[in-house]
């Protein structure tokens, strides 16, 4: 893994920079209270390629990975205006479908989402599940050649607005009798697939929903690999397992990357408020109540984009063993310097951090999704413990 990025690397997160900045905090602002999706900067964006940098080149993108992905969204981000969707469409989705969709699905469905023509969302979480995945009870059934998906999902992200939702069921197993995961592709007006709105305390352009999936009539082809047997293991209903790993592990590092990019834009604010404001004749940012809480904040930023960036480049070199670790302590690095990032520029800015002028106080909230979606900080410490430390298992 370089410790210095690449010229190309450099060059990409300037230019993302520079669109964020052209965009800015206002106009998520202006977006949010409007109620609508970020339509301008998502096809901006689209039409630059910074969507579809992770998708192949045969399928109309970039022919990158996650570690160039991660880079679009940190500096989004970081300019204020983070698009949460490049976490759930190109990354996770997208990535599925590139590496284990059928010839039809790529087809389908990765030049769209490489132009922004088309998205999708991510339906995993269930009311009774949480993070035990071997709990989820959204189930499919064969019915001739038709597949019927039955189940309820939650905190799923911008289904109204997308064009379909990758939602993870279980099947049985013929062999064995047991309930095998799997992901199938669902069009958002299928008949039988409901959402409800979730009222959230949350400030963000992206709603979250509830899911009801009442015997969702599905054709074959809605499995992902399509239930063809692949001479790599890789396809169909014996695939799930990998095909949600492949999943999930880009969702751990685009959350870091989401993180890192809200901290560094908080951090910013409150620097540029340390050197600008005055009391007793000295900027309060010469102060080391002040200075040092601020440079320890960046210091942790840094360090959590190091894990991450490591991450990354284990993700596109196919180690998914290695990205697994580092993925999740990526995330859970990103999202403790995130939130502590957050608290220090708010403090930094007294009660003006908490007005609509300087924009902070709505981090807050949204800092501390970073702690607990998609997988909460104890569940990653869980996992050190058990998986890499060898541990005995404690749940």
């Amino acid at each position: 893994m370089p410790v210095i990025e690449s010229e190309e690397h450099q060059a990409l997160r300037a230019a993302v920079a520079a669109l964020g900045t052209k965009y800015g905090r206002a106009y998520i602002t202006r977006t949010i209270a409007g109620g609508g999706p970020p339509e301008e900067l998502w096809r901006e964006a689209a039409e630059l390629g910074y969507l579809g940098v992770s998708l192949p080149e045969a399928y109309g993108g970039g022919g990158g990975g996650i570690c160039e992905l991660s880079i679009v969204l940190e500096e989004l981000g970081a300019a204020g205006c983070p698009l949460l969707l490049l976490v759930v469409s190109p990354a996770i989705c997208g990535t599925v479908i590139a590496r284990f969709g059928t010839e039809n699905q790529k087809r389908e469905w990765l030049p769209a989402l490489a132009d922004g023509t088309r998205t999708m969302a991510f339906g995993i979480t269930e009311p009774d599940a949480g993070s035990n995945s071997h709990r989820i009870t959204t189930t499919a059934r064969k019915d001739g050649t038709d597949w019927l998906l039955t189940g309820r999902k939650v905190f799923v992200s911008g289904v109204d607005i997308a064009d379909a939702t990758l939602v993870v069921g279980r099947t049985q197993d013929a062999r064995t009798g047991r309930l095998k995961p799997c992901l199938f592709i669902v069009p958002r007006d299928t008949p039988g697939f409901e959402r409800h709105k979730i009222d959230m305390e949350l400030t963000a352009v992206e709603k979250q929903f509830e899911l009801i999936l009442d015997d969702v009539r599905l054709p074959a082809d809605a499995l992902v690999g399509g239930g063809a047997s692949h001479a790599s293991g890789r396809g169909g209903e014996d695939a799930g397992l990998l095909q949600l790993f492949a999943g999930l592990n880009p969702e751990r590092v685009m959350t870091a990357a989401f993180a890192i990019g809200m901290g560094r834009y908080a951090l910013a604010r409150a620097v540029e408020y340390g050197r600008e404001r005055t009391v007793w004749d000295a900027p309060i940012g010469s102060h080391q109540a002040i200075a040092h809480p601020l440079a320890q904040a960046h210091i942790d930023l840094e360090l959590a984009r190091l894990m991450m960036q490591k991450a990354a480049h284990l993700y596109d070199a196919g180690d998914d063993t290695g990205a697994g670790e580092a993925a999740n302590m990526a995330k859970y690095a990103a999202g403790e310097a995130c939130v502590r990032a957050v608290d220090q520029a708010v403090h930094t800015l007294g009660g003006n951090g908490l007005t609509r002028e300087f924009g902070l106080a709505s981090l807050i909230t949204s800092a501390r999704v970073s702690r607990i979606a998609p997988v909460s900080r104890e569940m990653i410490l869980n996992y050190v413990a058990h998986r890499i430390l060898g541990l005995p298992k404690s749940y």
